[in-house]
Formats: C-alpha cells, sequence, structure tokens
C-alpha cells in the first residue's frame, strides 16, 4: 500500500478505494460510475477540464476519446494534491492513456504551480473556460484547494486572453518602440548599474489612498523629504504619480516609464528638465528619454514570447523583469532589485472612491478638475456605475470600488510578491495586497532610518564612521586614479555596446530584406528559407490577432493571407532599422 491511511477493495468492475475511513471510489461499480459521469458532462470547444483526485483514473478514457471526436483544443487536468494518492495515481491509472497529449496529470498544490504546469504543457491562448469533472470522491480531501486551483485556472486564462487583446492593440507600437530604442543602448546604462544599498524605498502609485499618506510624511520629515539628498530613504514613482508629488514639492529618486504611447508625456508636464532619474522599459515611448532631465538607465519587459526579444536578451547586459501587465507592479519589482532594504508601498490602491479615482494633481484628477461645469461634475460618477464596478472592503474595511481590471492587478500583485519579506504596505484605502500592512506611524518609522542620538546603535554608528574618515587619506590618494579607470571603463562600454547594436542592426536589416525580396517576387526562395525568415522576423506578426499571446505561433508560409499581412508590415520597420543602419 502507498500509504497506510489507503485501502483498497475489489468491487465489481474495477477496485474501490478509501482514505482514513472515507470512501473515495464506489464499492459496487466503480468503473461504470467513472464512464456515466465521463459521458454524461457537456463537451464544448477549447475547454480544459479539470479532474481532481484521479485514483485509477475511471472515466478518463471515455471523456478523452469524446474530446477527440468534437474538439482538437480541448484536454483533460488530472490534480491530485495528495502526495501519497498522487503516486498511486501513477501507478494506477490506465497506461493507454500515457503519452496522450490531451491528458497529464499534475502533482502540483499550490495553485499557481498549477496553472505553470498546464501552461508547459499546452501553451497559452488554447483553452475559454475551465470545467470540473469530478469522476472520483478524493475531491473531498482538499476541497478548498482544488477549488482555488480551478479558480487560478479560469484567471490564468482570463489574463491569457486579456494579455492577447492587449497585445493586438499595441503590439505594433510595442515593437517600433523597441526598434527605436535599440538606438539608445550605447547612450544609456542598464539599471542594473543603479544601487540604493539598505536605504528604505517608497514606491508610489496614484491611488486615492497616496494622498493622506503624503500629508503624513510631510507631516513627519517637514522640508527634507522635499529633496533626495536631505531626506533617509527613496523614493521610486510611477510616471502617474509624478505630478502628484510635485504638486507637493517633492522630488523622487526615480521615475518608471513602461507607456508605448504620447499620452504619457503628459504625466512629466511640470517636471521637464528637473534632473530626476528615470528607468525606462525597451519598448517605452524614446520621447520620454528627453523630458526629465536626469539620468537615464534602461531595462527590459518581454512583452512577448518571440525570438526577436530573445536575441535582444542575449545581445545586450540590459536588467530584465517579467511583464507585469501594471506600471505598480514593475516599480515594486524595480524597487525591490535596487538594494537590500525595506520596501513600501503607498497610492497602489487597485480601487476607487465615488468621488475620487487617483490621487490629486495626478492628470486625470487635472482632467476632470479642467472639464468640470455645470453638467460635468468633479466625481467621476460614470466609473462609478459603470459595467464590472463592484464593492468591496479595504484594508481598514472602508467600502470601496473597483472593476474587474483591478481586482486582476491585484491578483498579479499577490502572485508575485506575497512571499516577499522586505515588502511592505500602508494602511488606507486600498484593496488588500496579500502583504504585511503597516501604520502609517510604523510606515513613517520604517522610512526613517536616521539613527536615533544617544543611543547605542548610534555610538557604533559614530565608530564606524571613526573608521572610515581614518581611511579617508588613503581613499583620497586613489581618487583621480579610480575615477579615471571608470571614465575609461564607461567609454571601452559605451564604444562597445555601439559597435553590438550596430552589428546586431545589420543583422535584422539583412534578414528583412532578404524576406521582403521573397514576398515580392524579386528572388526565388525555399519553402524552408521562406518558414526561417518568419521565424526570425516574427516581431512583424507577433501582434496580429491569430497570432497575439499564442507563443510565437503563427500560420504556415503556405497561409497566402499571412503573408499578404507579413508583406504590409516590413516598411515602417525596414525604414527604421535603414535609418539606425551605421
Amino acid at each position: 500500500m502507498p500509504d497506510d491511511g489507503l485501502q483498497v477493495t475489489a468491487a465489481g468492475r474495477g477496485f474501490s478505494v478509501s482514505w482514513k475511513g472515507l470512501s473515495l471510489l464506489s464499492r459496487r461499480d466503480p468503473v461504470s460510475q467513472g464512464e456515466k459521469l465521463a459521458g454524461s458532462a457537456e463537451v464544448r470547444e477549447r475547454t480544459l477540464w479539470l479532474c481532481p483526485s484521479p485514483l485509477y483514473g475511471y472515466g478518463l478514457s471515455r471523456l478523452v476519446e469524446r474530446l477527440a471526436s468534437c474538439d482538437e483544443d480541448s484536454a483533460v487536468l488530472c490534480v491530485e494534491t495528495n502526495p501519497a494518492l498522487f503516486s498511486f495515481s501513477i501507478l494506477n491509472m490506465d497506461k493507454t492513456l500515457a503519452g496522450n497529449p490531451r491528458l497529464a496529470l499534475c502533482g502540483e498544490r499550490e495553485p499557481e504551480a498549477v496553472c505553470g504546469f498546464a501552461r508547459r504543457q499546452w501553451g497559452s491562448r488554447r483553452f475559454r473556460r475551465v470545467e470540473v469533472l469530478r469522476l472520483s470522491g478524493g475531491w473531498r480531501l482538499d476541497e478548498a484547494g482544488y477549488d482555488a486551483i480551478a479558480a487560478a485556472l479560469r484567471q490564468g486564462i482570463a489574463l491569457d486572453w486579456g494579455n492577447a487583446l492587449t497585445l493586438s492593440k499595441l503590439g505594433r507600437r510595442f515593437a517600433l518602440n523597441t526598434v527605436r530604442n535599440l538606438a539608445l543602448i550605447p547612450r544609456f546604462p542598464s539599471l542594473s548599474r543603479l544601487s540604493y544599498g539598505g536605504d528604505p524605498v517608497l514606491v508610489t502609485g496614484a491611488g486615492p489612498s497616496l494622498d493622506p499618506f503624503l500629508g503624513r510624511l510631510l507631516d513627519h520629515f517637514g522640508e527634507k523629504v522635499l529633496v533626495p539628498s536631505s531626506r533617509p530613504f527613496r523614493i521610486v514613482s510611477v510616471d502617474t504619480s509624478l505630478s502628484v508629488l510635485a504638486a507637493r514639492g517633492i522630488k523622487p529618486d526615480l521615475v518608471i516609464a513602461l507607456e508605448s504611447q504620447h499620452w504619457n508625456l503628459r504625466d512629466f508636464i511640470g517636471a521637464g528638465g528637473q534632473g530626476i532619474a528615470l528607468a525606462m522599459d525597451l519598448s517605452a515611448l524614446p520621447a520620454t528619454t528627453d523630458v526629465l532631465g536626469g539620468e537615464v538607465f534602461l531595462f527590459f519587459t518581454p512583452w512577448a514570447e518571440i525570438r526577436f526579444l530573445k536575441r535582444i536578451e542575449a545581445a545586450f547586459p540590459i536588467s530584465q523583469f517579467p511583464p507585469l501587465a501594471s506600471v505598480g507592479l514593475s516599480a515594486v519589482a524595480i524597487a525591490l532589485s535596487l538594494g537590500k532594504g525595506p520596501v513600501i508601498c503607498a497610492g497602489i490602491d487597485f480601487s476607487f472612491n465615488p468621488d475620487t479615482y487617483h490621487a490629486r494633481s495626478s492628470p486625470g484628477h487635472l482632467e476632470r478638475l479642467k472639464t468640470q461645469n455645470r453638467f460635468h461634475s468633479l466625481p467621476n460618477t460614470a466609473a462609478a456605475i459603470r459595467p464590472g464596478v463592484q464593492q468591496t472592503l479595504s484594508k481598514n474595511g472602508i467600502p470601496v470600488l473597483s472593476d474587474g481590471a483591478m481586482r486582476s492587478y491585484r491578483d498579479l500583485f499577490e502572485r508575485n510578491f506575497s512571499g516577499e519579506k522586505r515588502l511592505f504596505d500602508t494602511e488606507s484605502s486600498g484593496l488588500p495586497l496579500g502583504i504585511p500592512v503597516l501604520s502609517g506611524t510604523e510606515a513613517l518609522k520604517t522610512l526613517d532610518a536616521a539613527v536615533p542620538a544617544g543611543t547605542a546603535a548610534a555610538i557604533d554608528a559614530i565608530t564606524v564612521t571613526n573608521a572610515i574618515m581614518a581611511d579617508d587619506a588613503a581613499i583620497a590618494t586613489n581618487a583621480a586614479t579610480a575615477a579615471d579607470a571608470a571614465t575609461a571603463a564607461d567609454t571601452t562600454t559605451a564604444a562597445g555596446s555601439a559597435a553590438a547594436t550596430g552589428a546586431f542592426i545589420e543583422r535584422e536589416l539583412f534578414a528583412l530584406r532578404a524576406l521582403l525580396s521573397i514576398l515580392t517576387g524579386e528572388r526565388q526562395g525555399t519553402g524552408e528559407e521562406l518558414e526561417a525568415l518568419l521565424d526570425f522576423c516574427d516581431y512583424l506578426w507577433a501582434y496580429f490577432p491569430d497570432c497575439a499571446g499564442a507563443g510565437g505561433k503563427r500560420p504556415p508560409a503556405a497561409n497566402i493571407s499571412f503573408l499578404k499581412r507579413v508583406r504590409t508590415e516590413i516598411g515602417p520597420f525596414l525604414s527604421l532599422f535603414a535609418r539606425m543602419s551605421p
């Protein structure tokens, strides 16, 4: 027996199974019961069937047979969260199902791990829905766990389709911006060159709760909070919250920009030329680098699973972050990467109030003020009553409003950061983020890294400071040499980066011209060559509606309609690469 709690007895056709006295399979005819359940299930196209605790797998053959006869995209995911029963299922499930591409057995317990398993098994954007089929009573051993897995699978499918829709609308802009921004790589360093050491970091979003927190911040620190060099912590601002900080005279240490469209420039109104550092994604609007007048650092977010982006990743040592769908989430990931100190979130709400959608002085709030008249009130009632908006409770128990998109971002936040021990949220009217919440007083104390005078810690700090000052002479002696070496290293790096960028552009240009010559009939290419060039130049079609979010899959080269669409996309990219060619 796999475990002392497992009991197996013969029962008509097949075997009955019980776990610690709880019957999991029928004592009469478990095979017939499983086949009856599988035969009565309503089969619909592009469905992922979740079968919790399959045990012997009675009924699975019948279900797979039905799927094969009516829909080529549906599949069956068997999940067993009990380790002993998982081993039992591996040993006893129908061996004819082994290797069947429509069926997989997973022993993961965490919902996210199950979602990852399913995505690796069948890719993204294959399914449209999840149906649960209980072929045994094993689901009762972990009912909450299986419910959470089903919910996570449904959410993952919805997210995949949402990302595909975004890619089909904005993917062409992402691709064009990425090509244009290749010219920035020799000019600006990777974000990995920036470090905040052990300093606390405050990440600011533009949610309504940012207003009261900034008020407390100003009351506690006074004018020290306005200038980066005078405060004991760092501020990393999403682009939308920059104007909120500027209205209060606060200059952040770093602004995060991911937006690919021109309307994002309104976030920087009033901050031009102030010398604020910018961290910009390679797919962001290139003009963003010219606004703030401070240092610019580059990072890279793969916006699609395509070869073009993998070539960029391999060719250039640029900080890379996973696509998180929200600038707020990306700002948190970046803040965590910049040092080893605590990171505190403020204004990352994923909710709003009937009278306040964003923080005061944000672009959205300023737009409401500008358009206010007797027919157009300041409260955003249209947002409050639009379809999908629901009332829910915030962290502090106050009712707030949120929609499906905001809640999905909140779920993504929890999924990506709930285990991060250096990350904290502030007590506010935002949705719970799945991380520890600090009261206003606790958050201010955490940000105030200055050591109080007269304490043992202060004495230790003075001792360390004196030790450092004792070495100042030696440091000063080598300072000029170190500066010269750093300058020479930067020059060499820039020259190498320029050469690598030029070589990269030349390879892309060569492939693009070769593909164009075949598609226009200028020369005859083999089918294999055409297929290879289409795969190489996948940035041309990654955002097509039938390709977006499909994991780099595309129609075959024999598809004339597809080739015509690819041909129409070549012109802008060819012009860009040609202008950038050294």
